[in-house]
């Protein structure tokens, strides 16, 4: 038998009396003034009881929905959202990133100004000449681009000390170019070709008859000199590069120097070198000596200018390394040194001798093809005569970016 009754679940007398259990109020009594609330069992403190509904359960609290005022009459308390980063200081955090992007932004478009602006300065200060003339009969264009790049004996932006510390010597008339290359830039996406034309190759020189090649470059200056090596190749020359003696040397002490390898000791009083056998990091002073050097070769200036080629890749190897573009204080003083120190034609633009740079990091080498190096000339002492044969051959593969045999590629090795 139950101890509850069998009508529990329906209504009945109210907690406290009702209307249908007895006389009291269904209503809780109301306290006095000032008095500490008291639960069921009279203690303060006690939660209070909330008023009996029907069937003897007591009141429950009302439903709170989202927005409503709480029971206390107070606004309601925010939600807080739920998960790492919430509430206001995870919105804080949330916040922190812009300041950075915007400074990451400010710096970009400060970088971006810089280095616009670094390169219309730099392209300003190249020194442009009318080299490149046209001329009835002047060869038509072939494919790709060809650049002659010439190194002049102009002592220019030496001091009297460093004519002297370099033995480049004084009071020298005239102008004449020890270097003479022609660069080739295929336009098949080939590799370059770096072509060495010996100083004393005897040559016709508009105007002037037969005579060595360098003898141009003083009769008229760079213009002839490009003129009469577009006679004798039957290339369009498209681009012109010179530099002097004192540029040289600054460019390659902007660089840091340049490191070269030798297979044994190379000593020439009459550029003041002595280099022991093994690598050495060259300065400017060196690297002149080096690239004059010829009377310690048993070739001569045909393993000068092998020495050359040599030496001008692995210079331009240096300036276009990440050590170097990557360096603001490396980059911007080797990039002033050598735009300051060139002579190019109207033509050339800063984006030209950058792309010609990167070109000259691994290009084919060679010289042009050589009948006899030490051709008695009835009015010009010993020359070097061309294979006129062969050399046509290279030339015409290069006019029309066909491969070059490889028995016209001498390549570039050091002596010893």
């Amino acid at each position: 038998m139950s101890d509850w009754p069998d009508d529990w679940f329906r209504d009945g007398p109210r907690l406290g009396g009702g209307p249908t259990g007895g006389s009291e109020p269904a209503t809780a009594p109301a306290r006095p003034p000032g008095s500490p609330s008291a639960g069921p069992g009279g203690s303060p403190g006690a939660r209070p009881a909330y008023p009996s509904r029907a069937g003897g359960w007591p009141e429950q609290p009302p439903v709170r929905t989202r927005g409503s005022a709480s029971p206390t009459g107070l606004p309601p308390r925010p939600r807080t959202p739920a998960g790492p980063g919430s509430g206001p200081s995870g919105w804080r955090r949330a916040l922190r990133p812009k300041p950075v992007l915007l400074a990451l932004a400010v710096l970009l478009c400060a970088a971006i100004i810089t280095t616009v602006g670094s390169y219309f300065y730099l392209d300003s200060r190249l020194v442009r000449k009318d080299i490149l003339v046209d001329y009835p009969g002047r060869p038509a264009q072939g494919a790709g681009q060809n650049w002659l790049i010439t190194g002049s004996d102009s002592r220019q932006g030496l001091t009297k000390a460093e004519i002297r510390r370099y033995h480049t010597g004084f009071g020298i008339s005239g102008h004449r170019s020890d270097t003479i290359m022609l660069l080739h830039l295929p336009a098949n996406g080939g590799r370059p070709v770096l072509i060495s034309i010996p100083r004393d190759s005897y040559v016709p020189i508009p105007g002037y008859g037969r005579d060595k090649i360098n003898a141009a470059f003083d009769f008229g200056g760079p213009a002839l000199l490009a003129k009469t090596i577009q006679d004798v190749t039957g290339l369009r020359i498209d681009h012109y590069m010179g530099i002097g003696f004192g540029g040289f040397v600054r460019v390659v002490d902007a660089v840091g120097g340049v490191r070269v390898c030798l297979k044994a000791p190379l000593v020439d009083p009459a550029s003041s070198l002595h280099l022991r056998k093994g690598c050495h990091v060259l300065t400017g002073g060196e690297a002149l000596g080096f690239v004059r050097t010829r009377h310690a070769f048993a070739t001569q200036d045909l393993q000068r200018i092998q020495n050359q080629r040599i030496f001008l890749r692995a210079l331009l190897r240096k300036m276009t390394s990440a050590g170097v573009i990557l360096d603001p204080f490396k980059a911007f003083p080797a990039a002033s040194g050598v735009v300051g120190s060139l002579t190019v034609d109207q033509g050339t633009s800063l984006y030209d001798l950058i792309r010609v740079a990167f070109a000259l990091r691994n290009p084919i080498t060679t010289t042009v093809p050589i009948a006899d190096a030490n051709y008695l000339t009835p009015n010009a002492g010993d020359a070097v005569l061309w294979n006129r044969q062969q050399a046509l051959l290279l030339f015409r593969d290069l006019r029309t970016d066909a491969p070059i045999p490889k028995s016209l590629i001498t390549g570039s090795t050091l002596a010893g």
